[in-house]
């Protein structure tokens, strides 16, 4: 088979080294013209074989590594034997870290991740590790379900089902570990965002109530995480703004961005855009007196001045300033 492309102008093509390559090299072949088209030479024939041979291998290794790895999170205590009130295994902490944190590396493979589900991995995750008592087991089972549910509609759907939203909201709001908390809010923003179904089970347990209160946390990597998710939230379902009106959403918005400045306040401000645009109510509450909102954007924007790091921030307030305090709140809306 020629190497080259046409008059043998173009260098040899590299054989693919992955299955995404070979993939690639297929769509490329389905796509050339009838008159590129040439017999496949055997060399090239017991190539392709081999090489899809060792790519399904090593999927199927990766099965088998999912399946051990859930044969040590599935471990028992002695006398355990399976029941309803069996414990996870004392002593082994170390190894069921290390299974969830290999189970997290597969299960970014969208492939693997559905597989999980078909082994009952997220009913383990659900029925024991999000609710473990070793706070390194729970954070890392949040992130797993969090990784798995990443743009996979069925699996979102599982974990909905099995009653992960519930927990993931209590660790949340409860946890005393920072960084189960920050798992947690990862795994709920990917049930929520693009899933309708997780959406409402968000709504149902007052999940912006949970949201609010983590704004709310000292912990700034849970602030910024939880107001960017809020922004997105009303971004994506512009419905829910009377509902965080009445929840008085927009004084407690404000009350954080008169707190000590930090980068947070980006998030809290691109939030409270979000909340009023194309929205005459919160357009009004903003105006309310006892605010002193314009005074504290206006204070806000003389600090700003000149800081390249705190531009976004800066748009944000002078969106803001327009929006509530130089048009109509009937009239007001924001173009970004």
């Amino acid at each position: 088979m020629a190497e080259g492309g046409a008059g043998g102008n173009q260098p040899p093509r590299e054989h693919p080294q992955n299955l995404q390559g070979l993939l690639q090299m297929a769509i490329t072949a389905g796509n050339a013209e009838p008159s590129q088209l040439e017999p496949m030479s055997d060399e090239r024939r017991q190539w392709l074989q081999e090489a899809m041979a060792q790519a399904f291998r090593g999927q199927l290794e990766e099965v088998e590594q999912m399946k051990e790895c859930l044969r040590v999170l599935e471990a028992m205590t002695p006398g355990g034997e399976g029941g309803e009130t069996s414990e996870p295994a004392e002593g082994d902490p170390s190894r069921q870290a290390s299974a969830l944190e290999l189970l997290a590396e597969l299960c970014e493979n969208l492939d693997n991740a559905a597989d999980f589900c078909k082994l009952d991995g997220m009913r383990l995750l659900a029925h024991r590790y999000l609710e473990h008592p070793v706070p390194e087991l729970r954070w890392r089972a949040a992130h797993l379900v969090g990784t798995c549910a990443q743009n996979v509609p069925k699996v979102q759907e599982q974990a909905l089902a099995l009653g992960c939203m519930r927990k993931l909201l209590r660790l949340l709001d409860h946890d005393g570990a920072d960084v189960v908390r920050v798992k947690a809010l990862f795994a709920i923003s990917c049930l929520v965002r693009a899933q309708e179904g997780g959406l409402q089970q968000f709504l149902r347990l007052d999940g912006f109530s949970v949201l609010m209160r983590a704004m709310q946390s000292p912990v700034e990597k849970l602030k910024v995480k939880s107001a960017f998710l809020l922004q997105n939230l009303l971004l994506d379902h512009p419905e829910h703004k009377e509902t965080l009106c009445s929840m008085g959403m927009v004084q407690q918005l404000v009350a954080l961005i008169r707190s000590e400045h930090s980068p947070f306040h980006e998030h809290v401000l691109g939030a409270l855009c979000s909340l009023v645009t194309d929205f005459p109510q919160g357009v009004r509450e903003c105006r309310e007196p006892q605010l002193a909102l314009e005074e504290l954007l206006r204070e806000r924007c003389q600090l700003l001045q000149q800081q390249e790091e705190f531009q976004e921030e800066l748009e944000f307030c002078e969106q803001l300033q327009r929006v509530c305090f130089q048009t109509p709140p009937e009239e007001s809306s924001m173009d970004r």
